[in-house]
């Protein structure tokens, strides 16, 4: 390990629009990237890096949070902070990435467009709609529960769109889109990736479709039923089951503390990997950026490969800044990004799209090009509308705090209770989810049974695992969205009545 890197510095003089740790955290980004920080060196304390540039210490310690967030740097207990390895595998190219965006241009059989030079939610409910009255009033705590509370969707907003939509876009609403979509919409959600996930997407390249589980229907098509599929272990089971009802190959991969596990990969001879990198369902697992650049390594040694990036909650990360996307990084073109507006809109609006990499452009025009697009063009003018018009972000950052609200409270009510002696939380940051593990004798289905009578349903990690070999016990999967505010103190009390039955 190489001793202390001298002391870093840097201008502040124009930073735009950026944050001063937004700022310093790009800074020290780009340095990592160039090689200019190399693996292993030790950065900065806190306290002398402030003193340096002149900012307080709570800047850069939210600039260093990030980066750890992104596996750019690690930190050793009583030691510091170090810059990570993020090479291994893949050879990387700043320039390569630009001067490719810049050269790159999309035909979609109508025009020859140039992209754009400058750097331009959802998991589908496992369970079929059940009728509210059926289980109303039968628990407490739901921590199974994905779907947004009524309250929180703009009704008003959207009904206004709604009206301004049908007065405006009747020639427009009236005739048949693209097989990809209404325009409007596209460009809509091309401007948002490049504002909220830095990816320079063209129109063209996004495929609006009604629900994630058509498009994955549209991927098997396009790629070839003769392709394997790797998904997740532990997983969201809705996607094996898709890509068995459509009769392809497929196969499960193990996961460690930084994703899915890459041996694997090679060994089961997956041609095609399904992972969840910015927010690993249900583990909550956030991919450091070294990993990210051996699959994309892994991908490059076959021409017929490739990663397809389920962003599903991307917009939803609490705290820090949202986590890259994987395609922003891949400069070969082997990154199939899918993104849905159910997590953040509701799970009753089907609206989801794919970004497809320009070398399987033309292939979907030639292929599929006789597939209507499933999204009715009153949603989609109406969804480009709130997003254009900045009801989008507004409507994020609102769920961002009323979430996060919700979730201190919890937090708040287990650290104060008996019940904090007993359990340990896990990936508290990540998103809408986070896991809980619980000291008890009891197996994963007893402590369900005897918390379903308490009138709190619960979900154990085992559960997501399909092969037996990697499953844990006694590890919740706690979906803080299905307990109400005025329920966490006494659900952590009947959780306390639980475990202590049996002390």
């Amino acid at each position: 390990m190489k001793g202390l890197t001298d002391m870093l510095t840097y201008s502040f003089a124009d930073i735009g629009s950026d944050s001063l740790y937004e700022h310093l955290y790009k800074c020290i980004k780009n340095d990592i990237k160039k090689g200019v920080l190399e693996k292993n060196e030790k950065l900065p304390s806190k306290r002398s890096l402030a003193k340096n540039l002149g900012i307080s210490v709570i800047t850069v310690e939210n600039a260093y949070a990030q980066l750890l967030a992104e596996g750019y740097i690690y930190s050793i207990a009583k030691k510091g902070y170090y810059v990570s390895d993020i090479k291994s595998g893949y050879i990387w190219d700043s320039s390569a990435m630009e001067n490719e965006r810049e050269k790159t241009s999309i035909k979609n059989g109508v025009e020859h467009i140039n992209l754009v030079k400058e750097k331009m939610c959802d998991r589908i409910d496992e369970e079929f709609a059940i009728s509210q009255a059926r289980t109303e009033g039968r628990y407490i705590a739901d921590f199974t529960k994905n779907k947004m509370i009524s309250d929180m969707f703009p009704f008003t907003i959207w009904t206004k769109l709604i009206r301004q939509v049908l007065s405006e876009q009747q020639n427009a609403l009236m005739t048949n889109p693209p097989s990809g979509g209404a325009m409007e919409l596209r460009r809509a959600i091309a401007k948002h990736l490049k504002e909220f996930r830095g990816m320079i997407v063209a129109p063209e390249q996004i495929i609006v479709g009604a629900g994630t589980e058509y498009l994955y229907g549209l991927i098997i098509q396009l790629l070839g039923m003769d392709k394997k599929y790797g998904v997740e272990d532990p997983g969201y089971d809705k996607i094996s089951k898709i890509y068995r009802c459509h009769g392809v190959k497929q196969d499960y991969i193990g996961m460690d503390e930084y994703g899915v596990i890459p041996s694997q990969i090679s060994e089961k001879k997956i041609d095609i990997l399904h992972i969840t990198p910015s927010h690993h369902f249900p583990t909550g697992i956030v991919m450091p950026i070294s990993r990210r650049y051996e699959l994309l390594g892994w991908a490059n040694q076959d021409e017929e490969r490739y990663i397809i990036e389920d962003d599903y909650d991307s917009e939803l990360r609490l705290n820090g800044q949202p986590i890259p996307a994987l395609q922003s990084i891949d400069v070969s073109e082997k990154v199939i990004y899918i993104n849905t507006f159910t997590k953040t809109l509701s799970s009753t609006v089907r609206i989801s799209y794919m970004v497809l990499p320009e070398k399987l452009l033309d292939k979907f025009y030639k292929t599929l090009f006789f597939y209507s697009c499933t999204v009715s063009n009153f949603e989609q003018y109406t969804l480009a509308k709130f997003i254009d018009e900045g009801c989008f972000e507004k409507h994020i950052n609102r769920m961002r705090k009323y979430y996060s609200d919700k979730r201190k409270k919890l937090f708040l009510a287990i650290k104060k209770s008996k019940l904090n002696k007993y359990v340990t939380v896990h990936e508290e940051d990540a998103g809408l989810q986070f896991l809980m593990e619980i000291k008890t004798k009891y197996s994963d289905e007893e402590f369900v049974r005897r918390a379903a009578k308490e009138g709190i349903k619960m979900s154990p990690l085992s559960g997501f695992y399909h092969l037996k070999e990697n499953r844990t016990e006694h590890i919740f999967v706690m979906n803080y969205l299905g307990v109400e505010e005025s329920n966490i103190e006494k659900t952590v009390e009947k959780l306390c009545k639980i475990i202590a039955i049996k002390k």
